[in-house]
């Protein structure tokens, strides 16, 4: 194992797949599709084996987190104050934590009937491409340096004291955030953030953005199977813009198809590639749990912090 596992309880997904009892999943395959990212593969065999025991974990650590609330408040004379439960989830470009992410705010609203789960992405914190060009850093966004984590701070923290927050929304058809448009979060049970920079090193009076997590999720895969979904995914984009002009990608499918492919792994090699190996992969043993993939995208094996 290696050094940065030594904390982890390796779970293979046969032992893993038997810690919850239920067999029935909680949606329909339609559901399932709906959440499931371009190329990613889900099954709902997949949600009853992998997802369903993650969240009893999730309401493990919930109450957990509630009683520990709950005695703090008795021992400093404070009225206890419900907070929302925020749940990190990082990993790769293309490694599928979007799918991961839409599929627990699925489960966890029916897990937990009453409660409102939101979703939100790190994306919506990167520097407008306006901000981004003028500092020269458009070949390095996704990068740290490209995002607002000053404002990404100061969201999670307006969270946690229970105030609604707008923030901004970034769209992958034009690759920028969208001007006078803004997400509102209104006071969550549970929030979920997802994004590739979640467990990263602080910028800003030494905070870091998983300080604000109560449960973390890293989704992991080799660096060789992540590059193969993230040119398939390519594909598929190149599919859905052919006909759109205002599409970002829409200006590579005048390529042929090889030049095109071609500028998807440059972009791995030259951005992805480097971004997962320097900033994103070493953060993942700051995860409570990693779910490794294997080429097939199914997750083969679960890591747990002890």
């Amino acid at each position: 194992m290696l050094k940065e596992f030594i904390n982890f309880e390796v779970i293979s997904r046969d032992n893993w797949q038997t810690l919850h009892r239920k067999t029935t999943p909680p949606l329909t395959s339609q559901e399932l599709e709906s959440v499931k990212s371009l190329n990613d593969q889900i099954s709902l065999q997949d949600v009853i084996d992998i997802y369903l025991p993650l969240t009893s974990l999730i309401r493990i650590y919930k109450k957990a987190s509630e009683d520990l609330s709950f005695s703090k408040s008795l021992f400093i004379q404070e009225q206890i104050r419900q907070k929302p439960f925020i749940i990190g989830v990082s990993g790769s470009v293309a490694v599928g934590k979007s799918t991961t992410s839409r599929l627990l705010q699925m489960l966890l609203s029916r897990t937990f009937k009453n409660a409102r789960v939101e979703l939100v992405t790190t994306d919506g914190f990167l520097y407008p491409n306006a901000v981004l060009k003028a500092r020269n850093l458009m070949d390095r966004k996704g990068f740290p340096e490209s995002y607002d984590m000053e404002l990404l701070l100061n969201f999670l923290d307006n969270i946690k004291n229970g105030q609604e927050v707008d923030i901004p929304i970034y769209s992958h058809e034009t690759y920028d955030i969208l001007k006078d448009q803004a997400q509102t979060i209104k006071t969550p049970d549970f929030l979920i953030v997802e994004g590739i920079n979640v467990f990263q090193n602080p910028q800003n009076q030494g905070l870091y953005i998983s300080d604000y997590f109560d449960f973390s999720i890293y989704v992991d895969a080799e660096p060789k199977d992540i590059e193969n979904w993230y040119l398939e995914r390519f594909t598929k984009l190149l599919e859905l813009a052919e006909h759109d002009p205002n599409n970002y990608y829409h200006r590579f499918t005048k390529l042929p198809y090889s030049e095109a492919i071609q500028v998807a792994r440059d972009t791995w090699e030259s951005i992805n590639l480097p971004n997962l190996q320097q900033y994103i992969q070493p953060t993942r043993s700051r995860a409570e749990i990693i779910l490794h993939k294997s080429a097939n995208h199914k997750i083969d094996k679960i890591l747990l912090k002890k």
